[in-house]
């Protein structure tokens, strides 16, 4: 029953998260913390971080780590199933009538719409996550100084989070 949870769990993040791996985090987040149980936040956001410091999509990442934790090998297989299986399927059908369609008022339309729902879930992740990100004043100078050296200095985003961790095992073991 739990392969079955966990597939359809995350055949629902696939089917539903539009933008790419980013936005599938508040839903993953959604059936991992909040329907099933299966992690305490502070658990997610340790799953995130591994998953933003290790390279390849993030959602897959968090299918594989999550799936192994609730089930092990199969769980790990059903999740990352149940994440890609529906967008494998659905750019199928896409690359079949996209480009006979693309520009039609009604797709370009519903993309307009799309995007920034998107950006509002990944502001709903930052949310929940700061406060049990940004503990003291010393990780919140740590999340000022990632922000700024990305979006400011153009530093790589895996750069960032190696610096960060560097930092973490020589301040906080």
């Amino acid at each position: 029953m739990i392969l079955l949870d966990l597939f359809i769990s995350f055949t629902k993040v696939g089917v539903f998260a539009y933008g790419g791996g980013p936005s599938m985090i508040p839903l993953v987040q959604e059936e991992v913390v909040d329907v099933h149980g299966w992690m305490s936040i502070e658990e997610f956001t340790d799953a995130l971080a591994m998953g933003y410091a290790l390279p390849g999509p993030i959602a897959t990442k968090m299918a594989a780590y999550i799936g192994y934790k609730i089930a092990h090998i199969p769980g790990l297989i059903v999740a990352i199933l149940g994440t890609v299986l529906p967008s494998l399927l659905m750019m199928m059908l896409l690359a079949v009538f996209f480009w006979t369609y693309k520009d039609s008022p009604y797709v370009q339309a519903t993309l307009k719409a799309v995007r920034p729902a998107v950006v509002g879930l990944l502001f709903v992740v930052v949310w929940e996550m700061f406060p049990k990100s940004v503990t003291s004043w010393h990780t919140g100078l740590i999340a000022v100084i990632t922000f700024a050296a990305i979006t400011l200095l153009s530093v790589h985003p895996a750069v960032a989070i190696v610096v960060s961790a560097i930092v973490g095992v020589v301040a906080y073991r």
